[in-house]
């Protein structure tokens, strides 16, 4: 049992900033990955960013030069800073956790958040 809490979505004019924020808890042994993808309306749900246990961090090439993505391995957290947003930006973002279960290989899972609302506009 795996829970994801995010938090930080909402209305934003463009060329404004937000920070959201997702942590996980319950029974994960092990956290690999952590990051975010997006929904717009009407579109596929795609990736914006991502960080690994080694930190290295994989970005969207829409948001690579505005977005930045961090975790605390501690606290099972990761963050992302999102700046000169723009209304391209407005969707629904979904924390996304990879990680085991337990010292199985095979508990290896997918963790989805419920999303937050991001709406870019004046």
């Amino acid at each position: 049992q795996v829970q994801l809490v995010e938090s930080g979505g909402g209305l934003v004019q463009p060329g404004g900033s937000l920070r959201l924020s997702c942590a996980a808890s319950g029974s994960i042994f092990r956290i690999i990955a952590m990051g975010w993808y997006r929904q717009a309306p009407g579109k596929q749900r795609e990736l914006v960013a991502t960080i690994n246990s080694g930190g290295g961090r994989n970005f969207a090439e829409s948001v690579k030069d505005r977005f930045t993505i961090s975790r605390n391995n501690a606290e099972n957290t990761v963050t992302l800073q999102m700046n000169s947003l723009k209304p391209e930006d407005t969707a629904v973002y979904y924390c996304n956790v990879v990680g085991y279960r337990s010292q199985l290989p095979s508990s290896r899972e997918d963790y989805w958040g419920k999303g937050t609302l991001v709406t870019v506009s004046s």
